[in-house]
């Protein structure tokens, strides 16, 4: 599976942006897709899950993110609201991938997308 991550880019605080993440290629089925993001000198976290049980939410983004899916389109999408300068970051996507059947679950990260949150 390639995983394709779209929609960063530079917005003023505040402000709003969407990020796609769409999975191409040869495989079973999608399980969970996830956003996590990296800003520089930090560890990767995680922004949101979305699975068959529902949604979660880092503490930093939680009021002002929200996660969907479209699974006819093998597809997640991040809602960025009320942008702040600390969400500055290259955001991933990851998902659980099963290539078979019976197959356990891969994780595939796609390439990030940078968010630049600045005046």
């Amino acid at each position: 599976v390639q995983l394709q991550a779209s929609g960063g880019g530079l917005v003023q605080p505040g402000g709003s942006l969407r990020l796609s993440c769409e999975a191409t290629g040869m495989f079973f089925s999608i399980g969970s897709m996830n956003w996590y993001r990296q800003a520089p000198g930090k560890q990767r976290e995680l922004v949101a899950t979305i699975a068959d049980d529902g949604t979660n939410y880092g503490d930093s983004v939680k009021g002002r993110f929200t996660i969907s899916r479209d699974n006819a389109k093998d597809r997640a999408y991040l809602q960025m609201n009320n942008l702040k300068p600390d969400d500055t970051a290259t955001y991933y996507c990851l998902a659980y991938v099963r290539y078979g059947a019976g197959s356990h679950y891969t994780r595939e990260w796609g390439q990030g997308t940078l968010v630049t949150v600045s005046s």
